[in-house]
């Protein structure tokens, strides 16, 4: 039977290959055959020979970014951020209660909040890169155009407009802040929702999350949908 540690390795890299939830994955490597030796079965899971195998985690593959980019970002690599929420129990803790924790305790702006929180969480086995910690999944999109903030906008908020560039998709505005933000539900009751950020008078950027999806590939799916929709719609603000 793995130790404690060497379960948790196995579980994470059948996760990535998989992409199932932790408990699901935590099930399948508890049965493999006891016979197996330890280095053996990790050698599988990782691909690698056992002679390549390495004791250490990476955090940040499991994190999906950089330690250099969240070190410059927070002031801490991957490994030091686990060291600190693990101390405070942070496993334990809903999402929300773990941005706030980062948020307050130590200082770090709400965006990189809730990415060292994600980032942590994936690290933990509580989620999948693209899973939310509810077990649904997510995808997300951002593209930077050359037209004012309230131009870009007013491409979704118009449902003519969007009718244009959604090829027809039929959304529903639940919610609207102009010029910052909108969410809307799709047609299977996912929920999009949309950031607006003005980078001048004349350039602005959209960031789209998908959220409440059922499963990887339909966010894998509507990833690459959302590309071709944000294609579609730069089209559109050019005038084409």
């Amino acid at each position: 039977m793995p130790t404690n540690k060497d379960l948790k390795r196995l579980v994470r890299a059948r996760m990535r290959k998989t992409g199932e939830a932790y408990t699901a994955a935590r099930v399948h490597v508890l049965k493999r055959p006891k016979a197996a030796t330890i280095s053996k079965i990790a050698s599988s899971a990782l691909g690698k020979t056992p002679s390549s195998t390495s004791s250490s985690v990476d955090y940040a593959t499991l994190a999906g970014m950089s330690d250099e980019k969240v070190k410059a970002k927070t002031g801490c690599t991957w490994e030091r951020w686990v060291q600190a929420l693990d101390r405070k129990g942070a496993e334990r803790m809903s999402h929300r209660d773990i941005v706030a924790l980062v948020n307050e305790k130590y200082k770090v702006e709400d965006w990189w909040s809730q990415t060292v929180t994600v980032g942590y969480e994936r690290i933990k086995g509580l989620r999948t890169l693209g899973q939310r910690r509810d077990g649904t999944y997510e995808t997300s999109k951002s593209r930077t155009f050359n037209v004012p903030v309230t131009t870009l906008f007013d491409a979704w908020a118009d449902a003519r407009i969007r009718r244009r560039w959604l090829n027809g998709a039929s959304v529903n505005v639940r919610t609207a802040t102009a010029p910052k933000s909108m969410r809307l539900d799709w047609t299977d009751r996912s929920i999009i929702a949309v950031g607006f950020l003005a980078k001048g008078k004349s350039k602005s950027a959209v960031a789209v999350q998908h959220t409440k999806l059922p499963d990887k590939e339909s966010a894998q799916n509507l990833k690459q949908y959302w590309s071709d929709r944000l294609d579609a719609l730069g089209e559109v603000l050019s005038g084409r």
